[in-house]
């Protein structure tokens, strides 16, 4: 790949990263697990870029990239998120220090959607993330219709896990 396309990837997963680090946050119990899954989204990102057609937002690909590598990995194994090495990468990406005080008022949240599964947790993300139906469809490859009424169930079973 060419210095100005790594450049440009590079502003923007700096740009998005925090998609990540939100994702990382409901898949991964720890801060090394989380770092992991961190390194593991930005490889699958970068070896995806190439493929990058513009169709929809940079942002809209990137949570979907992001989520599947997510599910993939947890659903391979429930405890602990294996990498792999990705040695030939010369950028370097600013991370931001991820503050968990800073969202210590949605822990009792996070716990709640913890125990949905995989599918309704990213759900649950996006639309917390003020993404319309439209594109949470879009992004987890289900029927706009689908993701609303998956949305009400979850709702549901939110408050059942929070008021029981």
């Amino acid at each position: 790949m060419s210095q100005k396309t790594e450049h440009t990837f590079v502003a923007l997963l700096e740009k998005h990263q925090n998609i990540v680090h939100k994702i990382c946050r409901l898949y991964t119990n720890d801060q090394a697990a989380h770092n992991d899954l961190f390194q593991e989204i930005t490889i699958q990102l970068w070896k995806a870029y190439p493929k990058f057609r513009g169709d929809a937002k940079f942002s809209t690909w990137m949570y979907r990239v992001a989520l599947n590598t997510a599910i993939t990995l947890y659903r391979k194994s429930k405890r602990k998120i294996k990498t792999q090495e990705f040695e030939n990468v010369a950028f370097k990406i600013k991370a931001e220090e991820y503050d968990d005080t800073t969202e210590k008022q949605l822990s009792v949240m996070y716990a709640a959607i913890k125990e949905l599964n995989d599918i309704d947790k990213a759900l649950v993300f996006l639309y917390l993330e003020d993404k319309n139906y439209s594109e949470i469809s879009d992004t987890l490859g289900i029927s706009e219709v689908n993701a609303r009424v998956k949305m009400n169930r979850i709702k549901k079973k939110l408050r059942s896990i929070l008021n029981p």
